[in-house]
């Protein structure tokens, strides 16, 4: 079973971090508004997806998962989760395609 961990960034800090990195506030908002649907508990790799949705740069989303507390390996293991998930994804896709010959 693998050992989960809990990082704790506060609301304000949170903020404060996302309009150093020129995060509109619609972003902020739509950000925060994805959090309270999740109960304000989600997973890393949710979470990475959502900043890179504000169109934060994974230098900016390292920064921000350092002020969690998290060292450099797990921010690392944490992006290659997110690739993998996005790889995955894709194929996925490719794989649910059909193709239909007509007579």
């Amino acid at each position: 079973m693998a050992n989960t961990e809990t990082f704790t960034l506060t609301r304000p800090e949170l903020r404060r971090l996302l309009i150093a990195y020129n995060v509109d506030e619609k972003n902020i908002e739509k950000l925060f508004a994805e959090m309270e649907k999740a109960h304000r508990h989600i997973n890393i790799v949710s979470f990475i997806g959502m900043l890179e949705k504000t169109n934060l740069g994974r230098s900016a989303i390292s920064h921000i998962m350092r002020r969690f507390g998290m060292d450099d390996v797990a921010i690392k293991n944490a992006f290659e989760m997110v690739d993998e998930q996005r790889v995955m994804a894709e194929s996925g896709r490719l794989y649910s395609a059909s193709v239909d010959f007509g007579q």
